[in-house]
């Protein structure tokens, strides 16, 4: 029990840590929103908020590589 508590804070912990520094990527030099999806992925294992805005990344990603490739969904 104190190990699966201790597990799902670091999870939350690290998710976080993640999530603001992927958000500090977007301005410097990193590959910012792929930091931002591992830390939105580890936090959608808690959050619900954090699975919606993970899955609009997604949505929003795949709309991108069709507009490049050229075809439509």
């Amino acid at each position: 029990m104190v190990f699966s508590l201790t597990k799902r804070i670091a999870k939350i912990v690290i998710g976080f840590a993640l999530l603001l520094a992927g958000l500090v990527m977007l301005v410097t030099p990193g590959p910012g929103w792929v930091t931002i999806a591992v830390g939105l992925a580890l936090l959608s294992t808690e959050f619900r908020w954090a699975r919606h805005l993970l899955d609009r990344i997604k949505e929003k990603g795949i709309q991108l590589r069709d507009a490049v490739r050229g075809s439509t969904r």
